[in-house]
């Protein structure tokens, strides 16, 4: 293609930041090492009172714990990268580290998708089907439903990553977002094969994701259908406090991703599209510890029954 400056780059500048005025940097910087400390420690002591407590060796929990650390690697994928880029003037990466990233943001992203609709899967046989609980969520079964999420995750994080760096990038090299995604590097490329390889990205995460969505939105028609025949209101609150958490984490994560997804095309500050971005990557992963940790009751429990109790021991 005559005209292009067809290059074999070999890095990118993540220039997200760099519209901003330089003093609200390190605000912004402390923000998010808070949030995202926050989300670790939060992750962590979920996962470390689930496997002391015995009570908790539950496939609800289990799930729980895959999907803390499939939160976690997703955030340190992006948000050490991006603390960086906040308080430096060179926010140039590789293109080996820009592919590993994006690959890792994909596959624990998905992965995290996949995870929240065998946590559905849970709830749906918990409330509609309760007697054969044991049997349709053995340990064996719960082990596999874990198994091919992070599977799927993989897949489709290969997948992208792969038809993404294939391409040829042309021109500029100052990619307008913080961390390597598909859009602003799609900008870059150049190619009679750029649309289709952008179609083809496109089928497979709105595939993924809207099949994650529907899967778990039928979930929950069977699970209002069948609380809904519980005669008396204790009943119907014990039941829909059984899935109340993974309801509000599942709104939170799609809702946060649809303002992203839905958000009207036309001119807009770049500044805008930076804050919106970090509302999914920064602020679901914080705000799932708490839903789970305030929201679930065993769960909550337990958490003051294991680190008041090795709080008071170390303390004697």
């Amino acid at each position: 293609m005559p005209g292009l400056n067809r290059t074999s780059t070999s890095e990118f500048i993540l220039a997200s930041f760099s519209t901003f005025p330089q003093q609200l940097l390190p605000v912004f910087f402390l923000l998010f090492l808070l949030m995202y400390l926050f989300m670790l420690l939060g992750s962590l002591l979920i996962m470390a009172t689930v496997w002391s407590e015995r009570s908790l060796h539950k496939p609800m929990y289990l799930f729980l714990c895959a999907l803390s650390i499939s939160e976690v690697l997703y955030t340190v994928a992006i948000i050490p990268r991006m603390l960086a880029d906040l308080l430096s003037a060179h926010r140039s990466i590789t293109l080996p580290a820009c592919a590993s990233q994006m690959f890792s943001s994909f596959m624990f992203g998905f992965t995290h998708s996949f995870l929240l609709t065998v946590m559905g899967y849970d709830c749906y046989v918990a409330i509609c089907h309760p007697l054969r609980y044991h049997v349709l969520m053995s340990p064996r079964g719960c082990a596999c439903l874990v198994g091919w999420s992070w599977a799927g995750g993989f897949t489709v994080g290969m997948v992208v990553t792969t038809a993404i760096f294939q391409l040829t990038f042309c021109g500029s090299h100052e990619i307008q977002h913080f961390l390597c995604h598909v859009p602003p590097l799609l900008k870059l490329a150049c190619g009679h094969n750029v649309p289709a390889v952008a179609l083809g990205v496109g089928v497979v995460c709105i595939t993924a994701q809207l099949g994650c969505f529907l899967l778990i939105l039928l979930s929950y028609a069977f699970i209002v259908a069948t609380i809904l025949k519980i005669p008396s209101a204790e009943g119907r609150h014990k039941a829909f406090s059984t899935c109340a958490s993974h309801l509000i984490v599942v709104i939170v994560h799609y809702g946060f991703a649809s303002v992203i997804c839905l958000k009207p095309k036309g001119p807009h500050s770049q500044e805008g599209d930076t804050l919106t971005a970090t509302t999914y990557t920064v602020l679901t992963p914080f705000l799932s510890p708490i839903i789970f940790s305030l929201r679930n009751k065993e769960l909550k429990v337990a958490l003051k029954k294991t680190f008041l109790g090795k709080l008071r021991s170390s303390g004697t």
